[in-house]
């Protein structure tokens, strides 16, 4: 069994909930949608990345890593979650940030505070060379620690995807469905290369499709996970051209920006099933899959499998955007 060749920590609650949005599908008319609850994943308000980090703070453990650096934008979720798993274990977990702080500390930034994390804003710096200024103080210290790049993005990484998948065939086997489509938010490209990986691996009919919160070219950064971690894992997968689309169509006025779309699918899920997303990734990728669902991208009849990659803390940051309440059903 792969999983065994791995160091790994449990961090997660696992395997997540997989269910049938009903309202939703019938509103769909012709196509089933079904989401499964990666915002369930249990540590600090959950999310995908927490998958990943399994495996990368396993790695840390086995070197004897006591602190881990990472980076991300403002709002990040995959800082927050290794601000979560750092605490969980007992290390020093070091956050480098785009940009300044901000007048009120919202969402993820008041959890990474709440959490312990030490977080370093980049200003007007390149957050990458903010990073490397960081790495080298801590070896000046002589402190082992472990370096995660954006998003938890690298073949160690996407190996929390492949997991996944293999729960995807579970469950498809225990509810007696196939699903045509896998669609979730895209970030880094860690999350659609182990599903990639998963889809050969456990032999997923699914066409893997990526709704891009930022508008940048994810396919070769997706490609090169993809071939880095099938060989991690000692095999030889290629894929076939058909088998990943991602879209930069729904990113809207930029990264971390919402629109009114992206507003209303966050909305719409919270009324009609109880489900609450992230305005950054998830409302973004849910957006893109109603739209393609109106234009008939998907063929009648097509079973669509929405992953919820998390992120709901985002919400609370995007409050006079997003609204609640009898705002939201106007």
């Amino acid at each position: 069994m792969w999983k065994e060749k791995f160091p790994r920590v449990h961090l997660a609650s696992l395997p997540t909930p997989l269910e049938k949005l009903e309202r939703i599908s019938n509103d769909l008319k012709g196509i089933e949608l079904f989401i499964k609850r990666d915002d369930l994943t249990g540590l600090a308000y959950g999310g995908n990345k927490v998958r990943k980090l399994e495996y990368l703070m396993g790695e840390g453990h086995r070197q004897g890593c006591r602190t881990v650096i990472t980076l991300g934008g403002p709002q990040s979720n995959h800082a927050r979650m290794t601000a979560a798993a750092a605490s969980k274990m007992g290390w020093e977990a070091i956050l480098v940030l785009q940009g300044e702080p901000p007048p009120e500390e919202q969402g993820n930034i008041l959890l990474d505070g709440l959490l312990g994390a030490r977080i370093v804003w980049t200003g007007t710096e390149e957050r990458s060379d903010v990073f490397q200024r960081v790495e080298e103080e801590l070896r000046q210290k002589e402190k082992k620690f472990l370096s995660i790049p954006l998003g938890g993005s690298n073949a160690l990484g996407a190996l929390g995807y492949l997991q996944a998948a293999e729960e995807i065939a579970q469950a498809q086997e225990k509810l007696g469905v196939n699903f045509d489509y896998i669609v979730a938010g895209a970030g880094s490209g860690g999350t659609h290369a182990g599903l990639l990986v998963g889809k050969y691996m456990y032999d997923l009919s699914a066409r893997i499709m990526g709704i891009a919160a930022a508008d940048r070219d994810l396919t070769p950064t997706v490609d090169d996970l993809f071939q880095e971690t099938s060989r991690l894992l000692g095999q030889e997968f290629s894929r076939d051209k058909d088998d990943l689309f991602l879209s930069r169509d729904y990113v809207g006025p930029g990264y971390g920006l919402v629109d009114e779309p992206t507003i209303q699918a966050v909305r719409y899920l919270a009324l009609q099933e109880g489900i609450i997303l992230g305005p950054v990734y998830t409302g973004k990728a849910l957006a893109g899959l109603l739209d393609l669902a109106l234009q008939g991208f998907f063929p009648e009849g097509s079973r669509i499998l929405f992953i919820h990659t998390g992120g709901t803390p985002e919400v609370f940051a995007f409050n006079k955007e997003v609204g609640g309440g009898k705002n939201a059903k106007e």
